[in-house]
């Protein structure tokens, strides 16, 4: 469904560190970094699309989040939405909402949710039952 999707930030260096960290505990590989532009862009391991980029504004103007806006990331298992969380708060993230069950959206839903240092917000989430959660 989806060939790219971009997020714009203010410090392309720190966003760069940010979301290395969560990419990393989501097993996602980073697939090209040009400093100059400055832009990065990750994508699954034996896959081309879609991508995840992260950049400046293309118009030259401040970055400001989106209200109502947020990228969900899929989790193999509890655990990696727990490190993906995690890897967040680490490195400059603030907690939208700790891992757990939301069982508002279906009975296995298992999400974590956090913003970027520039605002934007994120989520982790596993769509597996317990038992296949092993």
């Amino acid at each position: 469904m989806f060939s790219h999707i971009f997020v714009s930030v203010s410090d392309f260096e720190r966003a760069l560190r940010f979301h290395s960290a969560v990419m990393e505990s989501l097993g996602v590989q980073l697939r090209f970094c040009e400093r100059g532009k400055p832009w990065a862009g990750w994508h699954s391991e034996n896959s081309t699309r879609p991508f995840f980029v992260i950049c400046k504004p293309y118009d030259g103007r401040p970055h400001s989040p989106g209200n109502g806006q947020m990228i969900a990331f899929e989790a193999a298992n509890r655990e990696v939405v727990r490190t993906a969380y995690q890897a967040a708060l680490e490195n400059g993230g603030t907690s939208e909402g700790a891992p757990g069950l939301r069982p508002q959206y279906h009975a296995q839903y298992y999400g974590a949710y956090f913003r970027d240092p520039d605002g934007n917000k994120f989520c982790v989430a596993c769509h597996a039952s317990v038992s296949e959660d092993a």
